[in-house]
């Protein structure tokens, strides 16, 4: 089982989690192989986190600009000193102050002192992200951006938030409002002490991997970055048919990496969702990518399940997906069930069932 080493795995959320143990228990056998791990929908770098944690070198790839600084945070080594180090250089500095957030829902949101030194830095961090402290110190940064308000200390920067979305604006004021709730004042260097040593105490196994910003139905991403077959294990979970609400669901975080201040709806760099044929046409050219880059006989695993409004079969479009790319499926077993993560209807008090989620597994034939 994971010991404290994993806790830098929870250090942000992000959809779509599938949980550590998922891909440590898959890449037990390739320990001590010098094996190579790909995860083309990289997410939050759990596939990447189980690698580096085996000793095993890998890589990410993500179209979303969260998951890859989420990933980033993962790979690199920072200590809680060379957090804070950097947090208070930002903090006692003369760096300019990007355009702070107005409206409503911003004076509702955050504390007006506590939003300016959020602003604060998120503008030094956007000048400059190379050390691999300030990497992690966005990533801690990410992760506190928004959650529930405690009557202990505070755990999050905003006033009552769900955990895992980005609250709508118009949703969330009229909440904030119904139940008179104000942000707190939160002591931004204080919170962030407390996560440095929560997530970077720990001692990691030192490996050459990396994440890159890229399309992953896009040949170019993987010629550019591998050139030749050296890929031992695929292993990832692609977002399922009808998942369509990655940008809108993370909007504050990608705010805090460059973005608007308002929800960007956009499906920019994202598999479409017309229909399952489709669909799986657009999954069948990342296979045929994910084969190229791969030693003959290496093995992919994909975690695989639906959404609660699609009745498209997961089983049938992963099928249709793989037919012709290379691969030669092997198993397919049930994965259980798993919650989709707290939506901002699930946050006030409407759940949703969960999904069967399945395995399957894969070898390269090319």
């Amino acid at each position: 089982m994971p010991g404290l080493e994993a806790t830098l795995n929870a250090i942000c959320p992000y959809f779509t989690m599938f949980p550590l143990e998922f891909p440590l228990r898959t890449l037990t056998r390739a320990v001590g192989t010098e094996a190579v791990v790909l995860d083309p929908f990289c997410g939050r770098g759990t596939t990447n986190m189980a690698g580096r944690m085996l000793g095993l070198p890998s890589f990410g790839i993500d179209s979303h600009p969260l998951a890859v600084a989420l990933t980033e945070a993962k790979l690199v080594d920072s200590s809680p000193r060379a957090i804070m180090l950097e947090l208070d250089q930002i903090l006692n500095g003369q760096n300019d102050v990007r355009q702070i957030p107005t409206g409503e829902f911003w004076d509702r949101a955050y504390d007006e002192s506590t939003l300016v030194s959020i602003c604060r830095v998120r503008s030094a961090l956007l000048q400059d992200c190379e050390s691999s402290a300030r990497v992690a110190l966005r990533a801690i940064m990410l992760g506190a951006l928004h959650g529930p308000v405690t009557k202990q200390r505070s755990s999050y920067l905003s006033n009552q938030c769900p955990r895992t979305y980005a609250p709508k604006p118009r949703y969330s004021v009229s909440y904030w409002q119904k139940h008179d709730l104000y942000p707190p004042e939160v002591d931004i260097r204080e919170l962030v002490a407390r996560r440095a040593v929560r997530y970077y105490s720990a001692s990691l196994p030192k490996v050459c991997s990396r994440v890159v910003l890229g399309d992953c139905r896009d040949e170019e991403v993987f010629q550019r970055e591998f050139g030749e077959r050296q890929v031992d294990w695929v292993i990832t979970s692609p977002p399922y048919y009808g998942m369509r609400t990655y940008r809108p669901d993370q909007w504050i975080r990608l705010w805090f990496l460059g973005g608007p201040d308002t929800v960007d709806y956009s499906q920019q760099d994202q598999l479409t969702h017309e229909s399952p044929e489709s669909f799986a046409r657009q999954l069948s050219e990342v296979w045929r990518n994910c084969a190229r880059v791969s030693k003959a006989g290496a093995r992919m695993v994909i975690r695989f399940g639906q959404i609660p409004d699609r009745r498209a079969d997961p089983v049938d479009l992963l099928r249709l997906s793989l037919s012709g790319t290379g691969w030669r499926i092997q198993t397919l077993c049930d994965a259980g069930s798993a919650s989709m993560g707290k939506r901002q209807a699930d946050h006030f008090g409407v759940n949703s069932s969960a999904k069967r989620e399945f395995d399957l597994w894969a070898v390269n034939t090319r």
